[in-house]
């Protein structure tokens, strides 16, 4: 008999769904030395974000949440990476 499993998602948590999208667009970026996430602080990008968070919010999440994510995800990410050397 043949059975199938249901296949589980990839991102499993809000801010990961959240990352994903910013990543998608082009919001922010990860440094290639450490791996932390860098804001871009590209409006046209952080535009598509809010566009692509609105018109297709996870399952179970009202748009204004999805886009409430999205700015809490924004919030808690700087533009430097903290591990990488000042540039003088």
């Amino acid at each position: 008999m043949l059975m199938t499993n249901e296949r589980l998602s990839a991102i499993r948590t809000l801010r990961g769904w959240a990352i994903s999208v910013l990543q998608e667009a082009g919001a922010i970026r990860e440094c290639e030395e450490h791996g932390w996430m860098q804001d871009r602080a590209d409006p046209h990008a952080r535009k598509r974000a809010f566009d692509m968070a609105r018109l297709d919010p996870p399952d179970g999440l009202s748009r204004a949440e999805a886009v409430a994510e999205i700015e809490d995800v924004l919030a808690s990410i700087g533009d430097t990476c903290p591990e990488c050397p000042p540039d003088c």
